[in-house]
């Protein structure tokens, strides 16, 4: 619900801001970027979309100026976006480029910057509530906030981003009372304790949620010290006039669980609107027999009705977002589209087992961030989830 800052010209070349650059790619404006990170950094995460046109010339090559090879693929005439980690060298290689005729600007606050962006929107669901998903485009990132009759709760809430869901449900009413993981996240330090109201809760949040987690996900070794909830299988939690239902779904985790309220099945990282979730995170000797209870949990969600709207906790560049930004899905569509959900045990457990992604980056350590093992500060935080989720499992094939 925040508003966008706008692009400034009070730098010596021109700057734009994350969120203006973000609202030209989904406007379908062409975008021209040169990203001058390193080349690891620009395989490993790079911002794309169909207008997008991306060039990666590291900047350490450019100190000197620019070099042939780079003059003949960048266009004439048209505006050339400079991005970097933080925002510094793309500034610096922004001068150069201006200053040999091209129309240029650097992205503020750089890669870093775009991580920073993060998308409100209300779904349109069949529930006596007010659903909300909220995007962060860098990452993939979701999460949820559900509000009704004066209570909120917020589901799979990203610590960075603490300030946002106390603000809107106050905006919509509300305060938040409940701040539920569905698993022992991999991919993003989980933000249930700060919203707690006790201890490490983030400046400015003012929140008192009730920190929850599923039990088989404490059983993996939870240590907070601040009090939380456990829910199991088949428990309830009422927030206004509504309730959540609790739906055990291991596969991905030990602990991955979904919570239902209404016609909407927040699915976590187990079902996802262009695939499915990878077994391999919590123990990789033991990822086949995790796609075994993987399977299990998916025929246990397929028998929920056709109209049921999945709402996963991350999308993928394979995602296909609907008319209004959103990633959901009704599971009647996932059945007919997507050919992992009609695999037999067999096929399906040696089709995810035999071609999984990249780990996320920094995943052990932000794991035991989330068991409460370790405790960086918000800079460190902040930096361990920078890039993808790699959460789920490859999407070759998974289409019919």
């Amino acid at each position: 619900m925040s508003e966008n800052a706008s692009a400034t010209d009070d730098e010596s070349v021109a700057t734009v801001t994350p969120e203006s650059l973000k609202e030209r790619i989904d406007a379908g404006e062409d975008v021209f970027i040169l990203d001058a990170r390193s080349e690891g950094d620009f395989e490993e995460w790079r911002i794309d979309g169909e207008p997008v046109d991306i060039v990666n010339y590291p900047y350490f090559e450019l100190i000197d100026g620019v070099p042939e090879d780079l003059h003949e693929t960048l266009p004439e005439g048209e505006r050339i976006t400079v991005l970097c980690a933080k925002g510094g060298a793309s500034e610096m290689v922004a001068e150069n480029l201006e200053a040999e005729g091209y129309d240029v600007e650097h992205l503020e606050r750089g890669m870093k910057g775009w991580a920073r962006i993060y998308e409100y929107a209300e779904l349109d669901t069949d529930t006596d509530a007010t659903v909300a998903q909220y995007r962060r485009p860098s990452s993939g990132c979701l999460a949820y906030l559900v509000v009704s009759d004066g209570e909120a709760a917020v589901i799979d809430p990203l610590r960075a981003f603490t300030e946002e869901y106390v603000q809107d449900a106050r905006a919509l009413g509300a305060d938040l009372t409940y701040a539920l993981d569905t698993h022992v996240h991999a991919d993003h330090i989980s933000g249930i304790r700060d919203l707690s109201g006790e201890a490490n809760a983030a400046p400015g949040a003012d929140a008192d949620a009730t920190p929850v987690l599923p039990a088989p996900a404490v059983a993996r070794g939870v240590e907070y010290d601040i009090a939380y909830e456990t829910v199991e299988d088949g428990d309830t939690l009422a927030v206004g006039d509504v309730e959540i239902e609790v739906v055990h779904t291991p596969g991905h985790t030990t602990g991955m669980t979904a919570y239902k309220v209404g016609d909407v099945l927040f699915t976590g990282d187990g079902l996802f609107t262009e695939s499915v979730a990878r077994p391999d995170l919590e123990d990789p000797e033991a990822a086949r027999d995790a796609a075994r209870v993987l399977y299990d949990s998916l025929q246990t969600v397929l028998e929920l009705p056709d109209e049921t709207v999945v709402a996963p906790a991350h999308f993928s560049d394979a995602a296909t977002p609907n008319d209004d930004g959103t990633y959901t899905a009704e599971l009647g569509d996932l059945r007919e589209n997507m050919a992992a959900l009609s695999m037999d045990e067999e096929e399906f457990v040696e089709f995810i087992v035999a071609d999984m992604p990249p780990r996320p980056a920094n995943y052990e350590e932000i794991i035991a961030t989330n068991l409460g093992h370790e405790s960086p500060d918000d800079e460190r935080a902040f930096e361990l989830e920078l890039g993808p989720n790699n959460c789920a499992a490859s999407e070759d094939a998974l289409t019919n």
